[in-house]
């Protein structure tokens, strides 16, 4: 007698067994019914971007244990850390100049274990980096961000630099993982303390982007004249949502491998 299915496993076959479209619909359901959720439970929307920059700090803290327990950095994407410590860099300057929060402490946080995670993968674990597989030309994200951050760029009273770095961070930020992904689409193989990493920054990124989606509707589209005039508010909430939907397909299979009780997670082909 055939065993009967679990009802998420039930769910995730036939989801599974959907075509584009209908996976499409169903992941923008998905977020909006996150979104009204939050919404609901959390009332200082201010605590998501906090949550956030937490999230990330955890991820970047497995790291760490991954790197000591295991003395390998297999899996990892040097370029993409490289990216994150340029965007924090950036960010933690304009933090520095503009608003000195709470942010600040925790881009500092953030931005220190970065620099030790580069250290460790350059220096002392450089025999096991798969430099071959880490194969994306930083530059193709990079150059493109600048001249973004030149054109669209804050229209408030600080100095142009100042204005022209936030836009850069902000651009930067959304596609800095871009690396790692390549990196995991070579391999097809995922181990777990990479693919807990990178479903931390995928939660990291879900939460900033509700931040400022539930901020524009809180305040009835002030908060967008807020930002200044122009395309800048709108490429703000872009940046937020391309990075969000970056990392939605990998979320996926790694829920449903967690689900599954799979420790190492195989990627099927054409995901990331």
């Amino acid at each position: 007698m055939k065993a009967t299915k679990r009802p998420i496993q039930a769910v995730a076959t036939w989801v599974r067994r959907q075509p584009p479209k209908i996976k499409a619909f169903l992941a923008v359901v998905s977020g909006l019914a996150a979104l009204v959720f939050l919404r609901m439970v959390v009332h200082d929307h201010d605590n998501l971007f906090v949550a956030a920059e937490a999230v990330h700090s955890i991820g970047i803290s497995v790291l760490i244990y991954k790197l000591m327990k295991e003395k390998t950095c297999a899996g990892l994407s040097l370029k993409s850390q490289e990216l994150t410590a340029i965007f924090l860099a950036v960010r933690l300057y304009c933090s520095f100049v503009m608003e000195y929060d709470i942010h600040t402490l925790l881009d500092s946080a953030t931005l220190l274990t970065t620099l030790w995670v580069i250290y460790m993968i350059r220096f002392n674990l450089r025999s096991s980096y798969m430099e071959d597989k880490d194969n994306f030309a930083i530059y193709y994200l990079v150059i493109p961000c600048a001249v973004l951050a030149l054109v669209f760029h804050p229209t408030t009273q600080h100095h142009i630099v100042n204005r022209v770095c936030w836009a850069f961070c902000v651009y930067l930020e959304s596609i800095s993982v871009l690396p790692q992904l390549r990196v995991m689409q070579n391999t097809k193989i995922v181990e777990p303390f990479t693919a807990h990493y990178v479903f931390a920054l995928g939660v990291a990124r879900f939460l900033s982007c509700a931040h400022w989606v539930l901020q524009v509707l809180d305040t009835r589209g002030r908060l967008l004249t807020a930002l200044g005039y122009g395309l800048w508010p709108s490429m703000v909430l872009l940046s937020e949502v391309v990075q969000t939907f970056i990392l939605a397909d990998f979320c996926y299979y790694y829920v449903k491998s967690v689900l599954g009780g799979q420790l190492v997670l195989r990627l099927p082909s054409g995901v990331v």
